[in-house]
């Protein structure tokens, strides 16, 4: 066992050398607070998000998750949670949408075991690049059909979808009184100010 320093902002952690973790070495992590995932290999350790991260997550089950789930249309799942898909072993995203017609294969044991329809996730300062390059890259390469990314401090939503080459196209850019619509569950719409709307602390 070695002791390494992760990519993120993070402590150390001791366990097998970047590029080689595994699973099974995720499920023998602490229970500590922090959010660890294995992007091909490499472990990824993230503290715990802010009040205002939290908030906008929320809002978005509220918007989505819970009507959703209450048309039969599909299952939200906020982190954190376990996705296990290609080159990601796992990771543990904000917030994860999978269709109801296929939630029998993919929610088992405990974990999302393969590629949701929707993951989301929120920007925070001292990770912003994880999100915006290296996820946005493992999801793709997965095969996630739509990923969004929102960010607090601009008040927007990167909304990505895969195409017929199974590349993520340019980010489609929603703010305001814009509304936000996923491709799963086309009949839900929101609009993007909704997500900050209220909140209590809005510190990043």
């Amino acid at each position: 066992m070695v002791v390494l320093a992760v990519s993120t902002d993070a402590p150390v952690v001791v366990g097998p050398p970047q590029g080689q973790w595994t699973y099974a070495d995720w499920e023998a992590l602490p229970d500590d607070g922090s959010r660890y995932e294995i992007i091909d290999g490499v472990l990824y350790v993230s503290a715990s998000p802010s009040l205002f991260h939290q908030w906008i997550i929320q809002q978005l089950y509220e918007r989505v998750g819970i009507p959703a789930r209450q048309q039969g249309l599909a299952y939200a799942f906020l982190a954190p949670v376990g996705v296990l898909m290609p080159g990601c072993e796992p990771v543990q995203p904000d917030f994860v949408l999978v269709r109801a017609e296929r939630a029998a294969a993919l929610l088992v044991e405990r974990r999302i075991r393969g590629v949701p329809d929707v993951i989301v996730e929120v920007l925070s300062p001292g990770n912003m690049r994880y999100d915006t390059e290296i996820k946005r890259a493992a999801y793709e390469q997965a095969g996630v059909p739509e990923y969004a990314i929102i960010d607090p401090a601009a008040r927007q939503i990167h909304l990505f979808r895969l195409d017929k080459q199974g590349v993520y196209g340019e980010a489609v850019i929603l703010s305001g009184a814009e509304t936000v619509t996923f491709a799963a569950v086309p009949g839900i719409a929101f609009p993007v100010e909704a997500l900050f709307a209220d909140a209590p602390d809005t510190s990043l």
